[in-house]
């Protein structure tokens, strides 16, 4: 899990990519409409501005969500979010990628309610077969316009996931199963987005509780574009488009980005789970422990 921090009235456009060399498909930009399913939280759920915006509501009755018609096995997935503006303590937004069953794989980023003026707090998580892989913790300066962007490449590259913030690298996770780190790669996924209550953690710890008499929050989404490959009744979904919308296809961080994450990560980041001795008594994760650092960003 890896956390940033943003403030209250930011507008994060969360950008995930999920790569395979094999197949995939362009989708233009989209409409809610018809690409997503309101799927809990009764009418606290509504799709607004003819399928151009979704707003999410939580009271202290019910939280509410959507999630993607079409499932993936790899792509790019684009959405702005507006996050619970104000004292949003207590509360997580959250934007995710996740399997079905109960030995699900799941991607995500987790954004964590705050007190009015202080930063929000960002998770990204990695659950392979329903058992969560690892978990980081960092900070993110304030901006207007955040972008979290995920990507996974697959094939004939080597296969990793990486976090952006704002155009920037944050985090670089790459595939280490050679050395027996698990890594969520196979099962297709659907795209979810949720406003749900988690006072007992989410805010410094659980020490700040939700204020219900600010309720109800609201969380707004718009322009959810995916450039991946769907499957259909099984089957995934060729594209035949090789312009410049494939561009992230062979994306890697080059050296001038590999500097960006350092930086990043030293300013920004307050928690790594590779330097958690007491959370692994034991000894640290693998991936933790790697002599060649090119192998895995953290």
């Amino acid at each position: 899990m890896a956390t940033l921090s943003i403030l209250s009235n930011a507008l994060g456009m969360l950008l995930i990519t999920f790569l395979m060399v094999e197949t995939f498909m362009v989708a233009s930009a989209g409409n809610f409409n018809k690409d997503v399913d309101i799927t809990w939280g009764d009418s606290r759920g509504k799709i607004l501005n003819n399928g151009q915006l979704l707003t999410l509501s939580l009271d202290k009755a019910s939280g509410s969500g959507f999630q993607s018609r079409n499932e993936y096995l790899y792509g790019k997935f684009d959405m702005q979010l507006k996050l619970v503006p104000g004292n949003s303590a207590g509360t997580v937004t959250a934007y995710y990628l996740k399997s079905q069953g109960s030995s699900w794989d799941e991607i995500d980023f987790e954004f964590l309610g705050n007190l009015s003026g202080d930063p929000y707090i960002v998770h990204t998580m990695f659950i392979r077969k329903g058992k969560v892989i690892e978990s980081n913790n960092s900070t993110y300066g304030s901006t207007q316009l955040l972008i979290f962007t995920l990507t996974r490449f697959s094939g004939i590259l080597d296969t990793l996931c990486s976090f952006y913030v704002d155009g920037r690298p944050i985090r670089e996770f790459k595939n280490l199963e050679s050395l027996g780190v698990p890594y969520p790669k196979n099962q297709p996924m659907r795209m979810y987005c949720s406003l749900w209550n988690a006072d007992d953690w989410a805010t410094r710890g659980g020490l700040v509780k939700t204020d219900w008499s600010q309720a109800p929050f609201t969380a707004s989404f718009r322009n959810f574009t995916a450039n991946a490959c769907a499957l259909s009744n099984g089957v995934s979904s060729r594209s035949t488009d090789s312009s410049s919308n494939n561009a992230w296809f062979s994306q890697e961080l080059d050296s001038s980005s590999q500097k960006v994450l350092k930086w990043v990560q030293k300013n920004y980041m307050v928690y790594n789970y590779c330097k958690d001795a007491k959370r692994f008594p034991e000894g640290l994760p693998v991936e933790c422990t790697v002599r060649n650092r090119k192998q895995i960003k953290i």
